[in-house]
Formats: C-alpha cells, sequence, structure tokens
C-alpha cells in the first residue's frame, strides 16, 4: 500500500499519518523526517543536504526526492508507505511519478480555512517540557499558565493568525495543480477532515479497504 497524504497544515494529517502506519504497518515518511534522518547517518543524499544548508542554502528537489528513494528502499516500507510533505507543486508530482514513486491512493485532507485558522490560533505550547494546548479544545487550567509547572506558555510564530492565514494562500495556489493532477490519473479522493478524528480514520479506511495490499 503506497499512500500520498495532501492537506493544509492543520488539516489532521500529522494525527492520521502515523494512525494509518500503525493500523497497516506501512511506514511513515514525513518530509523534515527524513532529511534530519539522512544527514543524521550521513546517506549519500544526507551529506549532500548537509552541505547546501550548512552553506545557507535550500534542499533542492534532486536532493529531496534522492533522501526519498533512500528512505523507500529500507526494509521497514516494504509493505508500503505513506508520503507526507510531498508534492508541493504540480511539477513535483510529475517528478515523483518520472522517477519511478507511484502510489496507490492519493488522499486529501478537507478542511474549511476558518477551521484551520481555529485549530492553528489556538495552540499555546509550554516550551521546557512541550505540553501542548488549546483555549478552545484542551484549555489549560489556568489562561496562559502551563497546568503542572505554572509558567506562561508560548505561541509559535507558525500558529499565529498573520503567518497562518498567508500560508493558506500558498496552500490553495499550489494545490489546484496538484489535485489536477492526481484527479487525472483516478488517484485522488476527499477525505473529510472536519469531522471527528475516530469518523476521519473510519473513512480512510473505508477507501483503503479496496487496495490490494
Amino acid at each position: 500500500m503506497k499512500l500520498i497524504l495532501l492537506g493544509a497544515p492543520g488539516s489532521g494529517k500529522g494525527t492520521q499519518g502515523p494512525a494509518i502506519k500503525e493500523r497497516y504497518g506501512i511506514c511513515h515518511l514525513s518530509t523534515g523526517d527524513m532529511l534530519r534522518e539522512a544527514v543524521a547517518k550521513g546517506t549519500p543524499s544526507g551529506q549532500k543536504a548537509k552541505a547546501v544548508m550548512e552553506a545557507g542554502g535550500l534542499v533542492n528537489d534532486d536532493i529531496v526526492f534522492g533522501v526519498l528513494k533512500e528512505a523507500i528502499s529500507k526494509d521497514e516500507c516494504k509493505k508500503g508507505y505513506i508520503i507526507d510533505g510531498l508534492p508541493r507543486t504540480s511539477q513535483q508530482a510529475e517528478k515523483l511519478e518520472q522517477i519511478g514513486i507511484k502510489v496507490d491512493k492519493v488522499l486529501n485532507f478537507n478542511v474549511p480555512d476558518d477551521v484551520i485558522v481555529e485549530r492553528a490560533t489556538g495552540r499555546w505550547i509550554h516550551l521546557a517540557s512541550g505540553r501542548t494546548y488549546h483555549t478552545k479544545f484542551v484549555p489549560p487550567k489556568v489562561a496562559g499558565k502551563d497546568d503542572v509547572t505554572g509558567e506562561p506558555l508560548i505561541q509559535r510564530k507558525d500558529d499565529q493568525r498573520d503567518v497562518v492565514t498567508k500560508r493558506l494562500a500558498l496552500f490553495h495556489e499550489q494545490i489546484a495543480g496538484i489535485k489536477s493532477f492526481y484527479t487525472s490519473r483516478g488517484l485522488l479522493v476527499d477525505i473529510n477532515g472536519n469531522q471527528a478524528p475516530d469518523k476521519v480514520r473510519t473513512a480512510i479506511d473505508k477507501v483503503l479497504s479496496g487496495i490490494r495490499h
């Protein structure tokens, strides 16, 4: 079983990806995690990425796809994999196909923008421990304070409203071409991400039950 997860930041991919991994025994390949692991292990692509990053540059597609192919070749990915974080453009979608990385389904998590903004801007963290709160869904006992230490909570820059709305605008610009690419190949399946996690899971399992694995 080979999958790609699409969706805006905060659409639920981060929750459902690891859950799919556990249920189906396949590996979860997140772009950032793959790059960090490749650099740490000193793989051929990891060494290239490290050199670029140390020079202050941006890791290009050739390196990212090299890291992805290295990750896919690992034993733990023999039963299949989930690609999370790629493609980010229609050109990357085409390149994935060109280098022989094919998938069974592309799950597109649909969540309205106002819900995404609410999910993101309500997040607050206790920096020292990593404990996460949400002003609506998981509020701290005392507003703005960590439940355990009483220390102040902070909001990450990525969760501030202006940053979230800019990222959403960019996402919508890029996703249209990607969706068109995979729709034309009969691979795109829309998942309603604006519902309880267990209902999202049920919707995903219904789609995946039709894949031979």
